[in-house]
């Protein structure tokens, strides 16, 4: 292969990685936060550039979210509506989940079962239940909130954290798919 082909210079088109590397700083932070905002991970994720491909960017991605604190993990939550809720806020992020929860396809039976879940769980864990509901049905749902209701704290707190991040890389995956050139 050529240096040029290589460096992401000369004739090739641009792929969705290159789009990426040579975002300005801004837009790419920008970017990064409405994966998951939190701050650390975004600088983390932004000042690691160029990457060689998208699975570069991921690991990165994996690694910065592996020690999120308790205060980040509030944070990147209360950008997330309650699964199943109306949505009512203008903020990009809530618009974005609302878009990814479409698939959930629920009827009003199954929204105030996931209201009267999403509220046991506050009430356990202090925190609006998270996952990613990109290609998962309200039964889907419901049987992942019923489950993890019965979690303790510690590991709890692990998958929503797991969640958080595939929310992340669903968004970062798609953000690259749709520059590939």
């Amino acid at each position: 292969m050529s240096t040029s082909r290589a460096s992401g210079t000369g004739s090739r088109a641009a792929t969705g990685i290159d789009w990426f590397n040579h975002l300005p700083d801004d837009d790419v932070r920008e970017l990064l936060a409405s994966c998951l905002a939190v701050q650390r991970w975004v600088d983390n994720i932004a000042s690691g550039r160029p990457y060689g491909d998208n699975e570069d960017v991921a690991a990165q991605a994996r690694q910065s979210a592996r020690s999120l604190s308790d205060d980040e993990l509030a944070a990147a939550l209360a950008r997330h509506p309650r699964i199943g809720q109306r949505l009512a806020s203008g903020e990009a992020e809530a618009a974005q989940s609302a878009r990814e929860q479409l698939g959930v396809g629920a009827d009003e039976e199954s929204l105030a079962a996931l209201r009267k879940g999403n509220l046991a769980y506050e009430q356990r864990f202090n925190r609006v239940f998270l996952i990613r509901a990109a290609g998962r049905s309200a039964d889907e749902i419901l049987s992942e909130l019923e489950r993890r209701l019965s979690n303790d704290e510690t590991t709890e707190r692990a998958e929503t954290v797991a969640q958080l991040l595939e929310i992340a890389l669903l968004r970062l995956d798609s953000a690259l798919n749709r520059h590939p050139s």
